[in-house]
């Protein structure tokens, strides 16, 4: 019996171990350890960055630039989810594979350099719909990257509570969802030609003196690396 028992707990044992490990070496790895904002650099505008109750959570400064806190690694080919929370007066976004470019030096907002590149747009839905999950191209002179046939306002985005967003780009070709519905497929060789392998970053929209203090979270932060 003693054997036996002994054999029947070793196996559960091996089980649990073996299952534990399937799930460490499935590909993903987060990229916000809910605790500190190690691996990030703020790199735009004077928006403040802080861990609050498990989230980095971004707030408004009055009369900055657009604001943008970015992963220190870059990718390429990915699968990145992530769930955030939007003032509903507040447009943010996260940039994927995005750089810095130089400028004059002379805006101490862009020390590192202008942020720019592919951003996946996030935004309430409000009254009459937003264009959440549309890929813009940020500081890129393109505006939307997503063409105008199908940027198409939506409400799969719930005002004032968390919402998921999945986002993956392989090669030229991008697609994203929200709270598991489909929103944008784009291809665009353009974008993929000088945005090859970039930053993530998560953006604070600017605003103008006199408004706000407008806010974003975003918590459970993991991505997938595609070979």
């Amino acid at each position: 019996m003693r054997r036996t028992a002994f054999l029947i707990a070793l196996a559960i044992s091996a089980t649990t171990f073996s299952s534990g490990s399937a799930a460490d070496g499935d590909g993903w790895a987060s990229l916000f350890d809910g605790k500190t904002l190690n691996g990030w650099t703020q790199k735009n505008g004077t928006a403040k960055y802080e861990v609050t109750d498990g989230t980095i959570h971004g707030t408004t400064s009055e009369g900055s630039p657009n604001s943008f806190l970015c992963s220190d690694k870059e990718y390429g080919d990915f699968e990145l989810e992530f769930e955030v929370k939007v003032h509903n007066s507040l447009n943010s976004g996260c940039q994927i594979r995005s750089k810095t470019k130089e400028t004059d030096g002379k805006n101490k907002n862009e020390q590192f350099g202008r942020v720019y590149g592919p951003q996946c747009e996030i935004e309430a839905s409000g009254a009459n719909g937003a264009e959440a999950g549309y890929i813009y191209g940020e500081a890129t002179g393109r505006g939307w990257l997503t063409p105008q046939e199908r940027l198409k306002p939506h409400k799969v985005m719930k005002d004032g509570d968390w919402n998921k967003f999945r986002i993956v780009a392989k090669g030229a070709h991008i697609q994203t969802w929200i709270n598991g519905e489909a929103i944008a497929d784009l291809t665009d060789e353009e974008i993929f030609k000088t945005h090859p392998t970039g930053f993530i970053g998560l953006q604070v929209h600017g605003i103008k003196k006199g408004d706000g203090p407008f806010d974003v979270s975003w918590k459970n932060i993991r991505i997938k690396e595609l070979k």
